[in-house]
């Protein structure tokens, strides 16, 4: 891997440091070559630290290392992304980020439309909220809403109307989003199960 450590005086390369699963940005930091290299050679990521004026690798104190996924480099070869598992809080503050940020897995909407969900099931007693009515009704009801979703997903997939396809999939994941929760589960359960399955 080609990296220009020339082009700051110091000789240092801004390392942008991300989580392999949940892709969230955990931290900045700098790199020289020798730090590139003990990082590649430890798989422990190991920085230059401007403050120490040495070598440092992240939880030498804290044992909060963070392992090595991967190293990519930016187009123009000065900037490196480096992917990591972290091993406990990133932040010397005890955070999960180094922007007091809680290092979750988003699903992007999905994830907004968990919390929507949640919100309805803590105020099941909402009259204008579909949702909330489900949840009142019980698991069966909720259980049998995705029972139906799936039958009427089934038999779009067979014809050509992909409108209707799409549509009745996105009924189908809403209540099983849904059922989730009733049974006191999220997509980030379900992710892990596939996860050791796929190990």
């Amino acid at each position: 891997m080609k990296v220009d450590f020339t082009k700051n005086t110091d000789g240092l390369v801004p390392v942008i440091v991300q989580d392999a699963q949940t892709k969230n940005v955990l931290m900045l930091g700098y790199m020289n070559q020798e730090a590139l290299t003990v990082t590649q050679a430890t798989k422990k990521v190991t920085f230059f630290s401007r403050s120490k004026n040495r070598l440092w690798t992240k939880g030498e104190e804290s044992g909060n290392f963070l392992r090595l996924v991967s190293i990519k480099n930016d187009c123009d070869h000065d900037a490196l992304l480096v992917t990591v598992n972290p091993e406990g809080p990133t932040c010397h503050k005890g955070t999960d980020t180094c922007w007091a940020e809680e290092n979750a897995q988003g699903y992007g909407f999905l994830s907004t439309l968990e919390d929507i969900i949640t919100s309805r099931k803590e105020n099941a007693e909402n009259p204008d909220s579909y949702v909330a009515s489900l949840f009142k009704k019980g698991i069966n009801k909720i259980a049998q809403k995705v029972g139906e979703e799936a039958v009427e997903t089934v038999i779009e997939a067979k014809d050509n109307n992909d409108d209707l396809f799409l549509n009745e999939s996105a009924d189908l994941l809403f209540h099983y989003l849904i059922l989730l929760q009733a049974k006191g589960y999220k997509l980030n359960d379900i992710e892990k199960v596939l996860i050791d399955r796929h190990k």
